[in-house]
């Protein structure tokens, strides 16, 4: 069951042409953060804030720092987290390229990361975001089977090339435990194993 603040981030999100995560994802997202234990969580792709507020539901000590390339997107979702009653300590919005921003921030400071922005860059953000995950942190990445055209042999366009490569490049790599479950669009989950 969502909170009203979920509710209402939704409905803004949907109000500006966002696609927020889903309420099976966001559910999951709550679930993960309480299952690791993440205390530092990073989000790369703000939005209005749905996903944020699923991050730190039951997790009051966790703070999370979240990208956006849109200002006006962060200024709503700052709005979202103080309606919520989260502490501003324990938000901190970032506006700027994630592909910019990413670099600078600390290695594997982070628990948990997520990653629900430009699907063209995934595979930039998912090599970014390995380095600044801790080693048994937790990368989750939404809408993995891209509506559904992954599997499906006769989907062949870009983004859905793309997240064919994400999934090649996870499954592939030896610092990566990856599993995918069916919840949302397809949740990828990535434990940094190495």
């Amino acid at each position: 069951m969502e909170t009203e603040s979920q509710v209402r981030a939704r409905r803004l999100s949907l109000e500006l042409g966002i696609e927020p995560v889903s309420r099976s994802v966001a559910a999951h997202l709550s679930s993960l953060t309480v299952l690791t234990g993440a205390q530092s969580i990073c989000e790369i792709g703000t939005g209005v804030g749905a996903s944020g507020l699923a991050l730190l539901r039951h997790s009051p000590e966790a703070t999370l720092t979240t990208l956006d390339i849109e200002a006006e997107y962060q200024r709503q979702a700052k709005a979202v987290f103080a309606e919520a009653g989260i502490p501003a300590a324990r938000t901190r919005l970032i506006t700027g390229d994630a592909a910019q921003v990413l670099p600078r921030m600390n290695l594997g400071s982070y628990d948990l990361v997520l990653i629900d922005a430009n699907p063209e860059a995934l595979l930039e953000y998912l090599e970014r975001a390995l380095t600044i995950v801790r080693l048994g942190g937790t990368i989750v990445i939404p809408n993995a089977l891209w509506r559904g055209r992954v599997p499906d042999p006769a989907a062949r366009d870009g983004l859905t090339a793309d997240f064919r490569a994400l999934l090649s490049a996870v499954v592939d790599s030896p610092a990566i435990l990856p599993v995918l479950s069916p919840a949302g669009d397809g949740l990828l989950t990535l434990t940094r194993i190495g």
